[in-house]
Parts: structure tokens; sequence; C-alpha cells
């Protein structure tokens, strides 16, 4: 089971309890927090919820927005939610948007860069071809028989193996994995090890009222995605401020 940590202003229960989110179950652990608690206090309170959810058996957990007492849970081996499947799922939509923020629409130029030609990355592939008029595929190997399915059913062509400078030349990258030359304004970081965005906003307009406030949308959108509970094409995306280069901090 998944956790669920939130902040609370009423004395919670000692143990972790069962708490439903779009029909699916969660671990949730609660830590008192007042005005004036004290940030040693805070700690505490935070080391307590992440033994309760660790004895639960839970590894990975929805925590707060700015939540700074990770440390905390990792001792107790629970750590957050893996956004980067959602984010992956979500690139070419998340690539429009950074896209159309700068004034650029389908008449664009676009790039997947990976080390290898994974199920996600044909996905990505395969949806910027029916949206931008020239995709440029960066993989070491492969790639041939992609190009061939993509022209056959659309009709549409894939630039396999571009040069440096054509891919210096995309209005817009996806990053399955690092490409330090590659650090433009919608260059965006899809692999182990890079900063989730935080510019990104995510929505449920069917089911928003349904959410609860102040956690990490991104993972709690993951997590419910990754249960069944949720599909994609009702997460609604918008880009809150500029992008940040890929890779780096906000």
């Amino acid at each position: 089971m998944i956790g669920f940590v939130t902040w609370t202003e009423e004395k919670p229960p000692r143990r972790a309890e069962e708490r439903t989110i779009l029909r699916m179950r969660f671990c949730a652990a609660d830590i008192l927090r007042r005005e004036r608690t004290p940030a040693a206090v805070l700690r505490g309170r935070a080391r307590a919820a992440a033994r309760a959810l660790s004895r639960a058996g839970v590894v990975r957990a929805v925590f707060p927005e700015d939540f700074a007492l990770l440390p905390s849970f990792a001792k107790q081996n629970v750590v957050p939610v893996d956004v980067l499947p959602l984010y992956r799922r979500l690139a070419g939509e998340w690539l429009r948007a950074g896209l159309a923020a700068r004034g650029v629409s389908g008449a664009a130029m676009a790039a997947l860069c990976a080390d290898r030609l994974t199920g996600e990355a044909v996905r990505a592939v395969t949806e910027l071809c029916l949206r931008y008029r020239y995709v440029l595929l960066d993989v070491p190997e492969g790639g041939e028989e992609l190009a061939r399915q993509l022209r056959r059913e659309f009709g549409v062509s894939l630039i396999l193996r571009p040069a440096a400078g054509q891919l210096a030349a995309a209005d817009g990258a996806l990053l399955f994995s690092p490409r330090p030359e590659l650090r433009g304004p919608v260059a965006l970081a899809l692999y182990d090890g890079a900063q989730p965005p935080e510019n990104v906003r995510m929505r449920l307009p069917a089911l928003e009222e349904q959410l609860p406030q102040g956690c990490r949308r991104d993972q709690l959108l993951a997590a419910l995605w990754g249960a069944g509970a949720l599909r994609p094409e009702q997460i609604e995306l918008s880009l809150e401020g500029p992008l940040s280069p890929a890779g780096a901090k906000n």
C-alpha cells in the first residue's frame, strides 16, 4: 500500500490509518503541526509517523508540498512515490505546453533523445510525429523499424540519428537520457536523477473536488495512475512561469 503523509492541527491517531482517494486505498500518517510547534518537535513527530508507515509495510508515500522532513522517512526506507513514469507518460503534452508558452505551434521541430528505444520512448516519439512536422530521434542504434511503421501507418517521417547541429536547432526536446549540450528552455529532463519540475501544474477537471489539498500533486497522481485509478487523459497539464534548463533546479 502507498503511504499518505499530511499535516494536521488536531491530535492524530497513534497508528497509521487507511484513507481512500478516488477508490484507491492509502496508508495515512498525520503529523501534528501548529503555528508555534518547534522544529525539533516536528522532527520527532515525523520520525514517529515514518515508523508507523514502515511497520505497516509502506515503502513509498505521497508527501506534503515543500516537505523538509523527508530524511526522517528515508531512514525508515519510506521514500516519495516515483513521479518519473507519469512525466514520461505525459511527455508529449508537457512539451506542447512548453512550446505553446513560447508561441511555437505544430510547425515545430521536436526531438527525443534516449540511450535505448524503450516502450515509453516509442509512445512519446509516436505522439510527437502526430503533432509536429519534423521529429528527430537520437538513439545510438535502432529506430528503423519504428520509422517504417510510422510512415506506413500515419504517413509521417522520422529523422534518425540527427547531427549535433540538427538537435541544437530543435524547438523542443524530450530527454530520456542526459544530453548536457541541450539545455534550451524546452529541453525536458525525463531521465533518472533529473530534478522534478516545479512549474508544472496538474489538475483533474472532472474530479478536482475529490482530491486532497496540500500534497505533492504529481506524487498523488502518479500513485493513482500507477494503481489504475486514473487515466492520463484525465489529467490537465499547464505551466506556471518559464521553464528551467533541462536537469536544473528551478
